[in-house]
C-alpha cells in the first residue's frame, strides 16, 4: 500500500479539492483508494463539507457511519482544531490520532488528509506537522497561486525540510482571481524550491488534470 499525507500552506487552499480528484482519477485507473479526513472544523452540514466531498469522489454514500470513519473529530466551529475543540469543552487527542491513522483500511492508496495548514495547532503542544512526523509518510503539499503565495510557501517548504520529511509532490492549486499568473508561480518555486516535484492545477481542473500527479505516486 502506498500512503501519503496531504497537507497545505494554509486553509482553504484547496486539500479537498487536490484530494478528491486524485481519488477521481486513481479510481478511474482501477486502483483501489482509501482516505481518512480524520480532523475537520466549520462541520455542519456533511453533505456540503469536506467529508462529503470525499466520499462522493470515493463512490459511497454520505452517511453518519461513513462520515465517522473519515472523521472521528469533527468541529462545529471554523476555527483551528484547538480551539474549535475547547468551544465544546473537547481536545483532540495526539497519540489517538496518530493510532487511528496507522490502523487504516488497506488499499492500493491512501491518501490522510491534513486540516488547515501545515503548522496549524491541534492541542496544547502538537502542530499539523507533528501529526506528518508521527506518521513519518510523503507529503503531498498544496498551495495556491495568489499574491503572497511564493512567502508562504517557501516558509512551509523550510519547516518541512527542517522537520526531514519527504515532499512527494508539491502542488500550485490556482487560486480564484489571481493577480499572478500560475505559469510565473510554479517556474518561481522551482527556482528557490529545486528537486521537489511541482505540479500546477488550472482552475476548475477536471480529472485528466490530476494525470501528472498521480504519476509522481508510488
Amino acid at each position: 500500500m502506498s500512503a501519503y499525507f496531504v497537507t497545505s500552506t494554509g486553509t482553504d487552499i484547496g486539500k479537498t479539492f487536490v484530494t478528491a480528484g486524485l481519488i477521481r482519477h486513481l479510481r478511474g485507473q482501477g486502483r483501489r483508494v482509501a482516505t481518512l479526513k480524520p480532523i475537520v472544523s466549520g462541520f455542519a452540514d456533511a453533505a456540503a463539507s469536506d467529508i462529503g466531498i470525499l466520499l462522493e469522489a470515493l463512490g459511497e454514500a454520505i452517511t453518519p457511519q461513513a462520515v465517522a470513519r473519515l472523521s472521528p473529530w469533527r468541529f462545529t466551529a471554523p476555527l483551528s482544531p484547538d480551539m474549535a475543540a475547547a468551544r465544546e469543552g473537547r481536545a483532540v487527542d495526539f497519540d489517538a490520532l496518530v493510532v487511528f491513522c496507522r490502523q487504516a483500511i488497506d488499499a492500493d492508496t491512501l491518501l490522510i488528509e491534513g486540516v488547515g495548514g501545515v503548522m496549524v495547532p491541534l492541542d496544547g503542544t502538537h502542530t499539523v506537522l507533528d501529526w506528518a512526523v508521527a506518521l513519518k509518510l510523503p507529503l503531498i503539499v498544496v498551495t495556491g497561486s495568489y499574491l503572497g503565495t511564493l512567502s508562504h510557501t517557501l516558509t512551509a517548504l523550510a519547516v518541512i525540510a527542517r522537520a526531514k520529511l519527504e515532499i512527494a509532490a508539491l502542488v500550485v492549486n490556482e487560486s480564484a482571481g489571481a493577480t499572478v499568473p500560475l505559469d510565473d508561480t510554479v517556474a518561481t518555486l522551482g527556482r528557490f524550491a529545486p528537486g521537489i516535484p511541482i505540479v500546477p492545477l488550472p482552475r476548475g481542473a477536471q480529472d485528466g488534470d490530476f494525470a501528472g500527479l498521480a504519476g509522481m505516486l508510488k
